[in-house]
């Protein structure tokens, strides 16, 4: 998605609410800056607790990124990829979703900041799905020979790709009830 403002990525985005109706934004990284600071000039001159409050949570954001990452930095991290199912961490900024039960271990150090912000905890309090424990083992490794069997037909080695089509169904059976 692309800043709203010009045509680099969009890297932060923002819910308003406006009279009730929520309004979004997506900027860039330097437009967002710009943004919040206007923000909470603006606060600074308005009214009550609710200007104050503003004003602390687009300090907290515009710290956040004065305290985050260089371009360099981000460029990095953005192209470290899963060695499951190969998404990348540029994919997940983009979609907002993970591919696999993996990929909280692969970039743990970037989202357990991002969840206990969200969620106050990094560590799951809630239920859990009933079944054999050992499915979510079985579903990350299809999710991996899949991803293996699309490269190894792209590379045009068929004989491995057939042999990853055939390790998939053998365990597709083997969980089947």
């Amino acid at each position: 998605m692309k800043c709203q403002k010009c045509d680099k990525p969009a890297t932060c985005h923002i819910t308003e609410l406006t009279n009730g109706t929520p309004q979004e934004l997506h900027l860039c990284e330097d437009h967002a800056r710009q943004y919040l600071t206007a923000g909470a000039e603006e606060t600074v001159a308005g009214k009550g607790m609710a200007a104050a409050m503003a004003q602390h949570m687009a300090q907290q954001m515009a710290q956040q990124m004065a305290v985050g990452q260089t371009a360099e930095e981000l460029e990095k991290l953005d192209q470290q990829a899963c060695p499951v199912c190969g998404i990348t961490f540029y994919e997940f900024r983009s979609q907002g979703r993970l591919g696999c039960p993996n990929d909280y271990l692969c970039f743990q150090s970037q989202l357990e900041p991002l969840i206990l912000n969200i969620h106050g905890e990094s560590q799951h309090a809630g239920k859990s799905p009933k079944g054999n424990p050992g499915t979510s083992h079985q579903r990350t490794q299809l999710i991996r020979l899949r991803r293996e069997m699309k490269e190894a037909v792209a590379r045009e080695e068929y004989e491995k790709a057939s042999e990853l089509r055939d390790r998939i169904r053998a365990i597709e059976e083997d969980a089947a009830p």
